[in-house]
């Protein structure tokens, strides 16, 4: 019998409603965004300033779930960035140098004196007087190995040592440098990530492209030099002994040492030690703070490994100065006092109030462990965005009035009931867009005009066979019945290997091929909901009702 429990048109009919409440808040777009922005601001800066109206724009109790507009409708800045990786080499040599230092020094009987020789980025080299202790000094280096840290690794150390002549020669092993490429891009990709959701833009692509590189979209941002000032920053901070504090530009630091510039004096230079004592990746906190003359200043915390460093630093050199060095800068060299422990200090220096919260937000954010060097970049002008959508606007109506006037024409009123459920399934995409907060972007639109002409394909196959049926003189009932029975396998078969389409493609693609694929998913998903069950639902509501004797499709 051609019958629906009523539990069963219960469940359909809130999916329906459900699915278009929640897509409701696009129409009124820009009412509903600012009240999100609003909403935003005021949790995190804990004020209604301002603010109050913006908020009571859309009311609390309905959903506030937008569709993000992607780069090439909003607008905004396109970069293509690339790691360099090799920067990571270079100075986890540096930083390696205090450990062979303090490792070789009980050996000197065996070994003689030791000394830090110029080296090429990536490799150490250190020259014993004694070189008939070559042996004893590479089994006492390579004994600070590790072992590498990755699946691909297993079994493989950290470091490679070699001698040659009286000269000790330490690198990165291959294994280890696969496994530092791995870590600094996906350290670089978080920090970037982090960096760009501080200053509040709107749902940021930011993604991996092969090895070295990272893809970084950001719609509704001015430039992409301005994108570029928020992430381009590396915000190396580090704290290193001072050698000298009167150096000039001409000055050569030594080996071990390096020439730094002071921040708010250009023609100032200090002698620092190369290796830091504590660096800015110790750093668990940060945030903007005044001196006791109420200046300007940033405040800031280490870890317990950091605080133990630089605990046991100022206590050993109570009446040295100490460098605060931030992209090689020197900010200050204040002269230590006292022990400083709890790892907590400030950082002052001639900042502005702007200038030193921009310092806290790269601080906590963390240092990108490596340069960048931006391949591609550029800016998408708002105008160019409305554009698109006018453009994607356009499409999708003509598509629809198309399908809708086919429909109509082809089947009669059992068409009108595909074009209601098509409406129902336009706001059933969108419903579900919001809800995941997904990001529509060009290929989206092209995914959703495709989703509308495909839409009426079960449709389609439904209502011919049930022309089939009743041209075989079967009853009007018997034949819808049969019709949608019948039809059920092939519209499953067509579905689910374009949705298995759908899912190799955001899978296997990035940008704009996933917000095609997702659209196209989503629309599958509710296509052959609506033709299912919504077309159905609404033929026996109309069949109980009319009790037809004929019925003509």
């Amino acid at each position: 019998m051609l019958q629906i429990d009523l539990w069963k048109r219960t469940v359909i009919w809130l999916a329906c409603a459900l699915g278009l409440l929640l897509a409701m808040p696009n129409i009124f777009y820009t009412r509903v965004e600012n009240h999100n922005d609003a909403v935003k601001a005021i949790e995190l800066s804990g004020s209604t300033a301002g603010l109050t109206e913006q908020a009571a724009a859309w009311p609390s109790f309905l959903p506030s779930g937008l569709v993000n507009l992607g780069l090439d409708l909003r607008g905004g800045a396109h970069l293509l960035a690339e790691v360099r990786v090799e920067d990571v080499y270079a100075a986890r040599m540096e930083g390696f140098w205090p450990d062979v230092r303090d490792a070789l020094r009980p050996e000197r009987a065996t070994i003689g004196t030791i000394r830090l020789l110029p080296s090429d980025a990536g490799e150490l080299r250190v020259r014993i007087s004694e070189p008939a202790g070559m042996a004893r000094a590479l089994e006492v280096v390579r004994d600070l190995a590790r072992p590498v840290q990755t699946l691909t690794g297993a079994g493989a150390n950290d470091i490679e040592v070699r001698g040659e002549d009286d000269v000790i020669i330490v690198t990165l092993s291959e294994e280890e440098q696969a496994a530092s490429d791995d870590r600094t891009v996906q350290q670089a990709l978080e920090i970037i990530r982090r960096r760009i959701d501080e200053v509040g833009t709107r749902e940021p692509t930011i993604q991996r492209q092969g090895s070295d590189r990272i893809l970084i979209q950001v719609p509704g941002i001015g430039s992409a030099a301005e994108l570029k000032e928020i992430i381009g920053t590396t915000a190396q901070l580090t704290f290193n002994p001072v050698i000298s504090r009167s150096a000039t530009a001409d000055t050569v630091p030594g080996v071990g040492n390096k020439l730094v510039p002071a921040l708010d004096n250009p023609d100032q230079f200090y002698i620092l030690e190369a290796a830091p004592v504590v660096t800015g990746e110790e750093l668990v906190d940060a945030q903007p703070s005044f001196d006791q003359n109420s200046r300007p200043a940033v405040s800031f915390r280490f870890n317990p490994t950091g605080a133990r460093k630089f605990g046991d630093y100022t206590a050993e050199n109570i009446g040295n100065p100490f460098a605060i060095v931030l992209d090689n800068e020197v900010i200050s060299a204040p002269v230590i006092q006292a022990h400083i422990p709890g790892g907590s200090g400030i950082i002052t220096g001639n900042f502005a109030v702007e200038e030193s919260t921009n310092l806290a937000v790269l601080l906590r954010a963390g240092a990108l462990p490596a340069g960048l060097e931006f391949l591609e970049e550029r800016t998408i002008g708002p105008e160019l965005g409305q554009d698109s959508i006018e453009a994607g606007r356009i499409a999708t109506m003509v598509a629809f009035v198309g399908v809708l006037v086919f429909m109509g024409l082809s089947y009669g009123l059992f068409g009108l009931f595909a074009n209601i459920a098509l409406v129902i399934n336009i706001g059933l995409i969108f419903g579900l867009l919001s809800l995941m907060g997904a990001t529509l972007t060009l290929p989206g639109i092209a995914g959703i005009v495709l989703t509308v002409g495909m839409a009426v394909d079960a449709n389609v196959l439904i209502f011919e066979r049930i022309r089939e049926e009743l041209k075989s003189a079967k009853g009007p009932a018997r034949a819808i019945e049969l019709g949608y029975e019948k039809a059920l396998s092939a519209i499953l078969d067509a579905n689910i290997t374009t949705f298995i389409t759908a899912v190799i493609l955001f899978a296997m693609g990035s940008g704009p091929v996933r917000g095609f694929a997702v659209t196209l998913g989503l629309g599958i998903l509710t296509s052959v909901f609506t033709a299912i069950f919504v077309t159905r639902l609404l033929i026996v509501m109309w069949f109980e009702r009319r009790r037809p004797k004929t019925i003509e499709v």
